[in-house]
């Protein structure tokens, strides 16, 4: 995880910075794989899975402790750094599940005033903030929606703001969770704090199929998970002979046909016999003649936008 966070949640006190001047921190996230926000602990010791109590733009929140007190030089937070409250006491504890139970029983409303309103839109979470000033619908849909005479109602019947926020299918994915092909839990919803930039590039370089449903999520785009060993992949391409190299192996010359970039070989079709006659050989054992077509150097498909 980078030390170095966007701390774009505001409260009403911060830390001055001073250039050279090292300054103490903690990360604080506000949900499950969210991100992570930097704020000083205000002379308090804080560790893992702590709770706090911190003022942010949208009303006091409660968040949990991701980074332990650490020391960083300025450079590595963008200002302002604001300043936590207070550690969570029991009360506060009691009153963050008093609101969980709150969001379900909204949800429910929320979904009925939906249907009453005939709006094409899907309902995923409601959050309230910690301090109750706030309400916050998160839904989907195809297509604009009118949504103001919905907010009405609802500010009406819950008596506080209310925001309704749209989201996208990865979001979606992230706020749902889930079990992914590999049986495992969502990257994005178990520790993914950011959505990555995967491309089609990535699986084809990892020699994936390019049939969307094997290589797509949940959530209908590309799997996160094909960024995490691009870099190694790259690197050992760039060491290989691509498709279509012209080599002298111990057995002649011939033609590559596929490559393992990995374990570091390639199968060749030796020139001069049958054209079923393929061997495979060590990236070490053969001499580049001439190089295939170049790798693509542009993504075809870029997914990596969050939305």
């Amino acid at each position: 995880m980078s030390d170095k966070k966007t701390n774009d949640i505001q409260d009403t006190a911060s830390v001055e910075l001073t250039p050279d001047v090292p300054v103490e921190i903690v990360g604080i996230n506000f949900r499950k794989a969210g991100k992570i926000y930097y704020f000083s602990p205000n002379g308090h010791t804080l560790k893992p899975d702590d709770r706090v109590i911190v003022d942010t733009s949208r009303g006091v929140e409660i968040g949990t402790v991701k980074v332990p007190n650490k020391m960083v030089d300025p450079s590595e937070i963008i200002p302002p750094l604001k300043k936590i409250i207070r550690p969570a006491n029991k009360d506060d504890l009691e009153r963050d599940a008093r609101n969980h139970e709150l969001e379900m029983d909204a949800a429910i409303i929320c979904k009925k005033k939906i249907a009453a309103h005939g709006l094409d839109m899907s309902l995923v979470a409601v959050e309230y903030t910690f301090d109750n000033s706030k309400l916050i619908f998160y839904f989907t849909c195809e297509s604009r929606v009118d949504f103001r005479e919905l907010v009405k109602d609802l500010a009406s019947t819950f008596h506080t703001r209310i925001e309704l926020r749209q989201i996208g299918i990865r979001d979606e994915a992230k706020m749902m969770g889930g079990l992914a092909v590999c049986g495992r839990v969502y990257c994005c919803a178990g520790f993914l704090t950011d959505f990555v930039q995967v491309s089609i590039k990535m699986a084809k370089e990892q020699n994936f199929s390019l049939n969307s449903a094997k290589v797509s999520g949940a959530c209908g785009r590309l799997m996160c998970c094909l960024r995490y060993e691009h870099e190694t992949y790259e690197e050992a391409l760039r060491q290989t002979p691509p498709v279509g190299s012209i080599v002298m192996t111990p057995d002649g010359e011939g033609t590559v046909t596929e490559v393992k970039p990995l374990s570091s070989e390639i199968k060749v079709r030796l020139n001069g016999t049958d054209k079923d006659v393929v061997k495979l050989f060590s990236c070490s054992e053969v001499r580049v003649l001439r190089r295939g077509k170049a790798r693509p150097t542009e993504d075809t498909a870029d997914e990596g936008a969050e939305e």
